[in-house]
């Protein structure tokens, strides 16, 4: 997978789930969005595979609020 198509997935779910914008994705850090990312899921030291589509689905029923 190319850095774009990586890139797109993870601009997807920064928006979709941390409602983040375009703008806040593209300023954040890669350390930013892995804290934060770690932090909403729970996937500390769990490596780098992304949350699945059941655990976005999970975590959108959560927070519903972005």
């Amino acid at each position: 997978m190319s850095f774009s198509d990586e890139a797109g997935q993870l601009a997807g779910m920064a928006g979709a789930v941390l409602g983040w914008s375009p703008d806040r994705f593209w300023r954040a850090t890669p350390a930013e969005l892995r804290a934060v990312v770690t932090a909403m899921t729970g996937m500390a030291g769990m490596g780098g595979d992304p949350p699945s589509p059941d655990r976005l689905a999970r975590l959108r029923e959560m927070y519903p609020d972005g």
